[in-house]
């Protein structure tokens, strides 16, 4: 428990919630209601003195419910154009919530590219390190519609790890449908047990990840042990947690054993160019 304590301690948070957290899955419509209880976590995590930014998927999905398409489209030009009209309202939503809580937010569109150059990169470290600093929660996603490969960082669990190192955050918390890291698939295997802490990301733990398991929802759990290898390499601790309970964000902050917590190596200089072309789940 010593290092859930730790947690306690965390300055600078990251927060990305997927598609799957923020869809109604009989409908593909969003759940305002979770949207709503989301925001209002935020605020008050932000509110106690932290820092928190905020990695939403969730554009191309609203975006072809607008646009009255049956099902989530294939091909990248009507996924750009769906983005192009679900991150405009998905924003909309997210400022008009988080008004009401007098908090103000920010949208920050990234590219790959944005990352590998180091101007760029270093550019968007000040806007982030400027929004932090003025008492905004800037909310990031991934620039789909000027993006050249599909699914660039893998359903954002890459980007928000990136996110992570550009801005020198303490914590990632990754909040998905599943509890966290089991030894096996839980929903084909009854026996699988949930592991609570990884030391050291290992052969052994990354065969353990699985493929995708919603339909709304691109990313599975081996992107999420790709983010993982990145942020702790960066310095920072992650947690994976399930999205079922938004109030698991406060208690995971307070110390409490919920989900897999990834722990930190030694923050040293963290080689973008290398993660960004050498990851196995980027433009794949």
């Amino acid at each position: 428990m010593e290092n859930r304590e730790k947690l306690k301690d965390k300055k600078r948070i990251v927060v990305k919630v997927g598609t799957s957290s923020l869809i109604h899955p009989k409908t593909g419509q969003l759940n305002l209601f979770r949207l709503e209880k989301l925001v209002r976590v935020l605020t008050d995590i932000h509110n106690s003195g932290k820092d928190v930014i905020l990695v939403s998927s969730g554009a191309i999905g609203v975006g072809y419910k607008a646009l009255g398409l049956k099902e989530r489209p294939g091909s990248l030009p009507m996924k750009q154009a769906c983005s192009a009209v679900g991150q405009g309202q998905l924003m909309m939503i997210y400022q008009k919530l988080f008004a009401e809580y007098n908090q103000g937010s920010a949208q920050i569109l990234i590219t790959k590219e944005t990352m590998l150059n180091d101007m760029r990169r270093f550019n968007a470290r000040n806007t982030f390190n400027q929004l932090l600093s003025l008492g905004i929660i800037p909310i990031v996603n991934e620039n789909d519609t000027v993006s050249t490969e599909e699914i660039e960082f893998g359903d954002n669990d890459t980007l928000s790890a990136v996110v992570t190192a550009v801005v020198e955050g303490d914590l990632l918390i990754l909040l998905t449908d599943i509890d966290g890291l089991y030894t096996d698939d839980p929903h084909k295997n009854k026996r699988a047990r949930l592991i609570s802490e990884v030391p050291v990301i290992t052969e052994e733990i990354e065969n353990m990840a699985k493929g995708a398991v919603t339909k709304v929802g691109t990313g599975g759990m081996a992107t999420k042990i790709a983010a993982a290898n990145i942020v702790t390499d960066c310095g920072a601790d992650m947690v994976i947690a399930n999205s079922r309970d938004l109030n698991d964000l406060n208690r995971i902050i307070g110390g409490r054993e919920i989900g897999t917590l990834f722990l930190a190596h030694k923050r040293e200089h963290f080689n973008f160019r290398k993660y960004l072309t050498e990851c196995p789940y980027l433009n794949s």
